[in-house]
């Protein structure tokens, strides 16, 4: 129930980083092997294109035709591709290329000085491939470059990195606006539940001063107040009690769940007159039935579920009840009223911090009901059912002894 990050979530967020460097790095180192592969197959087509100008070279027969093995292999070609002599030198009468862009207006001469400016480019990409005489003399060299396919795979991760890295600020600024609302929300749901909290027994204390102005002269009665303000005073210091504990770890007993329920509803009854409505709240169910909880924060879950109940309940009269019931595993408690119920849309909201369609109570109460429950007590609670004729029914689960 802490408000503000710890370690934790430090560690996660140091995790969340390592995961996407992981994710780039295997990204990157896979795309490059790709790359290489690429690189070595457009390679080896070079290496049998030059094979078959040395096969022509060496050959017996210099009038075969061999147009159906260059056909084969030069057009499907998708590289740069230039073919010069020992020295590097293009020869203006007969130049040999693909896939290389120019101006188609160049004179000879001012193509030749390009393409070998274009030649000196690509040899520092790729070794060029040297076509020999009796495999001693060179007769040409074929210079090729990468093909757009294997310039794209190159940039593609650092791409990616990129709009990785912008779709994490992006997302990391507009988590922090969102935590930083939340976190607005949580304080001033606080502030409401605080309110909400000692709103019952101080209305209550003021109920019994006005009473015991009217009674001063019956000492029988007085009696009786003071007992009631001593309760109110009781709840008061528990309530004090509770908020002191945010934050730290519960002692868990074994507690009978119905006796713990009793003393809420008890509390509760003696001071329902003062409300202005008629309410029946009622505990049933198994009064033997034993679960693992605090006592402390079990009562301020019910509390938080009865005085919702109240602000739903608008008619003048209303019923809460809160069943319990033995399961096989856990323990089943259902505090149901015959208020207004939730939207359908609605029922997972009420959990939110900072959520209300009130003006008291839903700030914060029902959030730290599901934190005291599920955080603390390993059990679960959720709206059961809901309807706007036959009220709400909130269900608890918690560990049987």
């Amino acid at each position: 129930m802490k408000m503000s990050g710890g370690p934790a979530s430090v560690n996660f967020k140091i995790f969340l980083l390592v995961i996407a460097l992981a994710i780039a790095g295997g990204t990157l180192y896979y795309t490059q092997k790709l790359v290489t592969k690429l690189q070595e197959r457009e390679r080896n087509i070079l290496e049998l294109y030059a094979s078959g100008l040395e096969y022509i070279a060496n050959s017996d027969n210099p009038n075969a035709d061999y147009t159906f093995l260059f056909d084969n292999i030069i057009k499907p070609i998708d590289f740069p591709l230039i073919i010069s002599d020992r020295d590097n030198k293009i020869n203006p009468e007969r130049i040999e290329q693909k896939n290389i862009k120019f101006d188609s207006t160049l004179s000879k001469s001012d193509l030749k000085s390009f393409l070998e400016n274009y030649i000196n480019e690509i040899d520092k990409i790729h070794e060029p491939i040297s076509v020999t005489y009796a495999d001693t003399i060179i007769l040409q060299k074929i210079h090729y470059g990468d093909s757009e396919l294997i310039t794209q795979l190159k940039y593609y991760p650092y791409l990616q990195i990129v709009i990785a890295a912008l779709f994490i600020i992006i997302g990391y600024i507009g988590f922090s606006q969102i935590k930083r609302s939340e976190q607005s929300n949580i304080w001033v749901g606080m502030a409401k539940e605080t309110a909400h909290q000692f709103g019952t027994p101080i209305s209550s204390l003021m109920g019994w001063i006005e009473m015991m102005r009217l009674n001063y002269q019956k000492p029988d009665a007085i009696l009786d107040i003071t007992e009631e303000i001593s309760s109110d005073v009781e709840k008061l210091n528990k309530i004090t009690y509770r908020f002191s504990k945010i934050g730290s770890k519960p002692e868990i007993k074994n507690h009978i769940v119905f006796d713990e329920a009793k003393k809420v509803t008890e509390y509760f009854n003696r001071r329902l007159p003062q409300t202005g409505k008629t309410i029946e709240l009622t505990v049933n169910g198994n009064d033997k039935c034993c679960a693992k909880m605090n006592s402390e924060l079990f009562e301020w879950v019910l509390e938080n579920l009865i005085k919702n109940a109240l602000d739903a309940i608008e008619n003048k009269k209303g019923k809460i009840s809160i069943d319990i019931i033995e399961g096989k595993k856990n323990i089943e408690i259902e505090v149901s009223d015959n208020g207004k119920g939730i939207d359908l849309r609605r029922r997972k909201d009420v959990f939110r911090p900072g959520y209300s369609t009130k003006k008291r109570g839903w700030g914060l109460g029902l959030s730290l009901s599901k934190r005291i429950v599920e955080g603390y007590h390993g059990g679960k609670i959720f709206v059961k059912n809901s309807t706007a004729t036959e009220g709400t029914t909130f269900k608890i689960l918690l560990k049987k002894c």
